[in-house]
């Protein structure tokens, strides 16, 4: 179990603003992100039909089918399928993420986990994205904040229908790993749990992060570590807020995370050091990341994103996190 082994590096490409989250982006804009990442030895790649009702994939596999199938790893996700009729994105019921997709594709997008849905989505992904194989399959958004209260309903429908789907093309070699994506520790945990099926690893959106971590901290980490479950952190700059942005859990972020954001970024700036630095390698940190995929809409984005890995970040940075409480005292760290 695991994925370190299948991944070609610890940073990829996550690509939700491609599919048009929060604004319209060109297609030209797109495609040179696209291509930026590749130029730049990204090799791993992450999208969903949930992005722009199906605008992600179609964007990433105009670029991609281009490029030497065996030289990159693709993941996508189900749970969503796509239909060609079409309805109007501002009016979709997204839970706590209404409006996240307003400017994607206006084809109608429904909620289904069961094994049929499982495969016509693998099915339909493999056509827009201009391939013959997929490398990584999420199930997506198992949780509280999309299905609310009946989560745990909807989450028994994957796990008697998506999981076991899943499980069964890992085993016949159709795909190379599966696991959850989500943005709750919840669904992962209870997933865990479960003896039959066994996923290899999950991607956690938002959930660790400089501003959000202790819940992971507590039982999901070290449990996955002790499974030999690996964790893809999504999400790294919580929406935006840590990179500049103003959109923390994909809404507007409150005074209160804004004042937290700045003082990191005080901190940072006293010990030389970028906030997007501290971002990704603070969630590199943990032993049991395999990748971080942060999202991007310009290719100055992506330079930004190499640079801040390679970037040189002193213990002493992350002492004065500590010390201020701005993360957990027990949370991992880089060590030089």
């Amino acid at each position: 179990m695991g994925i370190k082994s299948l991944l070609p590096g610890t940073l990829g490409f996550g690509t939700a603003p491609l599919g048009n989250m929060f604004r319209s982006i060109p297609d030209e804009e797109a495609a040179a992100t696209v291509e930026a990442a590749w130029n730049q030895g990204i090799r791993y790649f992450d999208t969903a039909p949930f992005y722009g009702a199906g605008l992600s994939e179609i964007r990433l596999g105009e670029v991609l089918a281009g490029r030497p199938r065996d030289e990159f790893v693709l993941s996508t996700k189900v749970g969503r399928v796509i239909l060609d009729e079409p309805e109007d994105p501002t009016t979709r019921d997204l839970g706590e993420k209404g409006g996240l997709f307003e400017y994607g594709r206006p084809n109608k997008v429904i909620d289904d986990y069961t094994a049929d849905a499982t495969l016509r989505s693998v099915e339909d992904s493999l056509t827009r994205l201009k391939t013959d194989r997929l490398d990584i399959v999420w199930v997506h958004d198992v949780a509280q904040d999309f299905h609310g209260d009946h989560w745990l309903a909807v989450y028994e429908t994957a796990r008697t229908g998506a999981f076991r789907v899943l499980q069964r093309l890992r085993e016949e070699g159709v795909i190379k790993a599966w696991g959850l994506g989500v943005n709750r520790v919840e669904p992962i945990e209870l997933t865990l749990d479960l003896n039959e099926p066994r996923p290899d690893a999950f991607l956690l959106a938002g959930r660790y992060t400089l501003l959000d971590h202790d819940r992971s901290l507590q039982r999901l980490l070290p449990t996955a570590i002790e499974q030999g479950v690996d964790m893809v952190v999504g999400g790294p700059y919580s929406s935006g807020v840590l990179a500049g942005g103003r959109h923390f859990e994909y809404q507007q972020a409150p005074t209160e995370i804004i004042a937290r954001v700045e003082r990191i970024r005080t901190l940072a700036a006293e010990h030389g050091v970028s906030i997007k630095a501290a971002a990704l390698q603070f969630a590199l940190a943990h032993p049991a990341t395999a990748a971080v995929i942060p999202g991007a809409t310009r290719p100055s984005r992506i330079t930004e994103d190499v640079a801040a890995l390679a970037e040189s970040v002193p213990v002493a940075f992350w002492a004065a996190l500590r010390d201020e409480k701005l993360i957990a005292a027990h949370a991992p760290t880089p060590t030089a």
